[in-house]
């Protein structure tokens, strides 16, 4: 990792998990936070490592995961800019329950566990954006195993593209495409199998390849 950079209350304001703060407060915070820049696939934390800091995406993209004693691979989620990771062990004093590593190069933030309880303890609106976090996880977890049990793999597809999907110029587009093997660990499907869906969706019409873009259409719903 490069070294620490110096932290701006504007930096810091336009983080939502921030947002909240006053110049006052956010001042106080930049003492403690530290900015690092990190290369593409860093392991930034370990499944069973303890929690000592969270963690707040400024750019780039990481995929969260978890993994047996054989090696196979689940990916939970994918994280952007404005998310954070790290905060369940801080809050209940748990090693970590999964393992973070980067898709690409990041700049991320860090605060220590004793900054971070200090800061919830003498800020509502911080402590109420973390505990929407918490809800979000949560609700995606559920949309995930609703979708593991009663999608087959097509709509198990077409949702995750739906998920990742960005509206630009009335169209929604997956600019930042993840591979297909990442593709099958989030969806509990083989890499061939994913390989096989992505063509059918394109020869059916439901997605089109722009680039290293896809294009996704309105018809992608009927997919599953």
């Amino acid at each position: 990792m490069a070294q620490p950079a110096i932290v701006s209350n504007v930096l810091l304001h336009n983080v939502p998990l921030f947002s909240g703060l006053d110049e006052e407060q956010l001042t106080m915070l930049a003492r403690t936070v530290v900015r690092k820049s990190v290369g593409k696939n860093a392991r930034i934390i370990g499944a069973g490592d303890p929690t000592d800091s969270l963690y707040i995406v400024i750019t780039g993209r990481l995929k969260v995961l978890m993994s047996d004693e054989q090696g196979r691979e689940v990916i939970l989620s994918i994280l952007g800019p404005g998310e954070f990771f790290g905060e369940m062990g801080l809050l209940d004093d748990s090693p970590r329950s999964a393992t973070v590593v980067t898709l690409e190069a990041c700049d991320l933030l860090t605060i220590t566990k004793t900054d971070f309880k200090r800061s919830l303890a003498e800020n509502f609106d911080l402590s109420l954006m973390v505990m929407r976090g918490l809800v979000k996880r949560l609700r995606e977890a559920d949309q995930k195993i609703g979708s593991l049990a009663l999608m087959d793999v097509y709509g198990r597809v077409a949702r995750l593209l739906l998920e990742m999907a960005e509206d630009i110029d009335g169209e929604k587009v997956v600019v930042k495409k993840l591979s297909k093997q990442d593709i099958a660990k989030m969806i509990g499907a083989s890499r061939e199998m994913v390989s096989r869906v992505m063509k059918d969706l394109q020869i059916g019409g439901y997605i089109e390849t722009r680039g290293r873009s896809i294009v996704l259409r309105n018809n992608i719903l009927l997919a599953g």
